[in-house]
């Protein structure tokens, strides 16, 4: 298991608008408010799926607070993918005054 030191980690202010942002919260979570084009794909759910990424993109992926965003970035990597954790996640997202959203384009909550 990889020390979670050696995970490479960014902050919300960081966040780039031309790469995936992935958060890794539970269905709940994300539904009660997430970042606008956030892709969703939950924590538990990451080691059955496909994660549709370019070859040689980054992933940053987010979470509430960083922990399980941190696990799925040393996941990612472990299969090869460019990951990076973003530091403080979406309570952080939403300190800093960045747009929640549900679904439907209104506004969210970080839960």
């Amino acid at each position: 298991r990889a020390e979670m030191s050696a995970i490479p980690e960014i902050t919300v202010d960081e966040v780039r608008d031309d790469l995936m942002l992935l958060d890794v919260r539970e269905i709940d979570e994300w539904t009660a408010g997430h970042a606008p084009g956030a892709v969703h794909l939950a924590l538990s759910e990451l080691g059955g799926a496909t994660l549709e990424v370019e070859p040689g993109a980054t992933v940053q992926v987010i979470c509430k607070v960083g922990g399980r965003s941190a696990q799925a970035t040393a996941f990612l990597r472990e299969q090869g993918i460019d990951a990076v954790n973003v530091y403080g996640g979406m309570l952080a997202w939403a300190a800093m005054g960045l747009d929640v959203v549900t679904d439907d384009g209104g506004p969210g909550r970080v839960a």
